[in-house]
């Protein structure tokens, strides 16, 4: 295996061409005042395999795609299941 970095994330949108949105998060303890510091980032990563919007996937680094993508999936390590969404005919109060 090479050593480019590799990090879990979700995939919070998949509205671009072979392109997903990929966030994910850190929790470390500041420095200075010791309380415990959530942070996320959202990237875009390179998606040849067809990654839906929930799915935690592996990311790994590669050289620059375009002027924002420098990730490339690697594989999908949870698929999210997700029902299908009724929409908003379902919120209308019936009178």
């Amino acid at each position: 295996m090479n050593n480019r970095r590799r990090i879990v994330g979700v995939v919070t949108s998949n509205k671009m061409t072979k392109t997903v949105v990929v966030e994910f998060t850190r929790k470390f303890r500041h420095p200075l005042y010791r309380k415990v510091v959530f942070t996320s980032k959202r990237v875009k990563a390179h998606d040849e395999i067809g990654c839906q919007i929930g799915d935690q996937v592996q990311i790994v680094e590669s050289r620059p795609l375009s002027r924002d993508k420098r990730w490339v999936v690697e594989k999908v390590v949870k698929h999210e299941i997700r029902t299908e969404d009724s929409g908003v005919d379902s919120l209308k109060v019936e009178e």
